[in-house]
């Protein structure tokens, strides 16, 4: 029987804004990269560093909760300048958090 994926949960935030401030250059860079630089790019990247910064500041530690806030508050942003939808932003958020943790993203190691 296989076993579950244990939860990753994030140290607690000592400094929100500034977590906010990496994740939103962070995020930036790995927009442009992924297809051509866009100006919805930063607006993307903004709003997605807003809904981050508001849960760490809540009190939200748990990688889980904090994808799932980001995909049910990204579901009302107008997505159509952009080659990005609200899952594919969640989930480069969770990736750049664990490469943040040192832990690779790749095949569920």
């Amino acid at each position: 029987m296989t076993e579950p994926i244990p939860p990753i949960t994030l140290p607690p935030s000592e400094n929100p804004q500034l977590e906010g401030q990496w994740l939103q250059q962070c995020l930036l860079l790995w927009l442009d990269r992924e297809f051509l630089p866009e100006a919805i790019n930063k607006i993307i990247a903004q709003r997605a560093a807003q809904i981050f910064v508001r849960q760490r500041m809540e009190g939200e530690n748990d990688l889980g909760s904090l994808v799932i806030a980001i995909v049910t508050e990204m579901q009302s942003f107008d997505f159509s300048k952009s080659f990005y939808g609200e899952f594919a932003i969640a989930n480069a958020v969770s990736d750049l958090l664990l490469e943040s943790l040192g832990i690779d993203h790749c095949c569920g190691q």
